[in-house]
């Protein structure tokens, strides 16, 4: 009896069988496309610069990828950490698959997280010969359901607990997109529950090669594998029919059902277009910056060689004026908080904006963060934590998205000293810097970071964001939280969140993950 439940045990786990390597391949050169063309003579207009737009409209975010899958000639690559279904998605794939048919190469590159229950969907899309896809760091054991998942993961959690973070949208190695948004319909105001308020950087010219070059090291990894591995029965031709008839199908009543969404960006396209973005670029030197994707394999603490933070340090040892952090997922650790504190001894600005607890998305991330507010704010720090409902009235912030019942932050951006800027993917918590892998651009512009800091600052306002203060009235100081509604100062003597809101984060306190966050 036993024997049989070892063997049914290993058919309910086994994946496929190892495969061969897949081929490598290599981002295709930009020259003799209009995209390259046209980058590369502005490129050389500029000494050799790279050009920069922010994107921190969730509509402008939405069109400058579907602008770039139109534009494409030759190639397009593409990374994410998660990939939700809905309208904003199945629009995106529409268009891929179009590009496809005009012969764009198209690689796909997804974290394994988001495949769980969709290999054969996304499997489907690889049935295009122009299509290929691949899931980085897969799971092996138990990909035939939810439940043997979930148990292939606790074989391996060491690796399983490791993901790529990146975001990445790259169109004929010229024209990039990085930041914080993944795909999905909360990512660009298609969400009327839920919506990120979140921040990309658009960037053309030699950062956009360098990205390339990530993307490369990302897709020819020992750890990415194209997404028939894991499939029984490869799909065919015939099936990528059928399904794009269903795509079709489903776009055509969405018209009707998401119309005011559709004609927001219909508006929007008429004023914000790839060209006029080109023509009013930011041109500034920088420089794209990414984890080892390696990293992931690490059984201990990463090596530093191979992180995206240690790119950052010399920028955080530099700051001499003024530092303004913006991450969705805050959790400082004791040696983010004698950085910060050693700052504002010397005389530093230090801003920051996060989520406040009724407001982010995983209220376990904010018991990582909650015991380190008296101590920061004690050393001069300003805190600042977003609202899940902002007065619409009043808010200031261009990424503020009308008729969302719930708002939560996800943009992660730091601004040094009102001349260098980072946007990417990383959190300023040990989980970016430890554990998942991670993408970004700096950025060396005044004009740039200025643009940032004025977004930060909007999202700070009271009419957006809490401002977390300390009250010494009392025998033992205590936090406050003040905001503005309809014009006036109002104060929350208690943590602004419900009841199960505040019980979740104090059970991952008492647990005690704070290194996992």
């Amino acid at each position: 009896m036993l024997p049989r439940l070892l063997l049914l045990a290993l058919l309910l786990l086994g994946g496929c069988a190892s495969a061969p390597m897949p081929t490598p391949s290599h981002a295709l050169p930009a020259r003799g496309t209009p995209l390259g063309d046209a980058v590369q003579q502005l490129t050389m207009a500029h000494s050799g610069a790279s050009g920069f737009r922010l994107l921190p409209s969730s509509s402008d975010a939405f069109l400058a990828r579907a602008e770039l899958i139109r534009a494409a000639q030759r190639s397009l690559d593409i990374q994410y950490y998660i990939v939700h279904d809905g309208i904003t998605t199945r629009a995106l794939v529409r268009e891929l698959l179009r590009a496809a048919d005009r012969g764009v190469r198209v690689r796909v590159l997804i974290d394994d997280t988001s495949s769980d229950g969709w290999d054969y969907e996304i499997g489907t899309l690889a049935a295009h010969p122009n299509i290929q896809v691949r899931l980085f760091n897969p799971l092996h054991l138990g990909r035939s359901t939810g439940i043997t998942r979930n148990l292939g993961r606790l074989f391996n959690l060491a690796e399983q607990h490791r993901r790529m973070h990146n975001k990445l949208w790259l169109a004929d190695d010229s024209v990039a997109i990085v930041g914080g948004r993944n795909l999905g319909d909360e990512y660009f105001g298609a969400n009327a529950a839920m919506n990120f308020r979140d921040l990309d950087l658009l960037s053309a010219g030699p950062v956009a090669h360098e990205l390339g070059q990530s993307f490369d090291q990302y897709w020819n990894s020992t750890i990415s594998r194209p997404i028939q591995d894991y499939l029984w029965d490869a799909p065919d031709a015939d099936e990528l029919a059928r399904a794009r008839r269903r795509l079709e199908h489903y776009l055509e009543k969405s018209k009707v059902r998401h119309s005011a969404y559709l004609e927001r960006l219909r508006q929007r396209s008429l004023t914000s277009n790839l060209s006029t973005w080109l023509d009013d670029l930011v041109w500034a030197p920088g420089r794209a910056v990414w984890d080892n994707p390696l990293k992931v394999l690490d059984g201990g603490e990463a090596k530093p060689q191979q992180q995206l933070s240690s790119q950052l340090a010399p920028l955080f040892n530099q700051v001499s004026q003024e530092l303004i952090l913006v991450s969705a997922y805050f959790v400082p650790t004791s040696s983010g908080v004698d950085y910060l504190t050693e700052r504002t001894r010397k005389g530093v600005s230090v801003r920051l904006l996060t989520n406040s607890l009724e407001a982010t998305d995983v209220p376990a991330v904010h018991a990582g963060y909650a015991p380190y507010r008296m101590v920061l704010l004690e050393h001069g720090v300003k805190l600042y934590e977003l609202r899940a409902q902002p007065d619409q009235r009043l808010a200031g912030a261009p990424w503020m998205v009308r008729g969302s019942s719930s708002a939560s932050l996800h943009s992660k951006a730091i601004i040094f000293d009102q001349r260098q800027v980072f946007v990417g993917s990383f959190n300023f918590d040990p989980r970016s810097i430890l554990w998942n892998t991670e993408v970004g651009v700096i950025v060396d512009s005044p004009e740039l970071a200025m643009q940032a800091r004025k977004l930060a600052l909007a999202g700070m306002s009271p009419s957006v964001s809490y401002q977390v203060r300390i009250d010494h009235s009392g025998s033992q100081p205590r936090l406050f939280w003040t905001d503005e509604r309809n014009g006036h100062v109002h104060v929350l003597r208690h943590e602004p969140g419900s009841l199960w809101r505040r019980f979740s984060a104090w059970a991952a306190g008492a647990i005690g993950l704070e290194k996992m966050l």
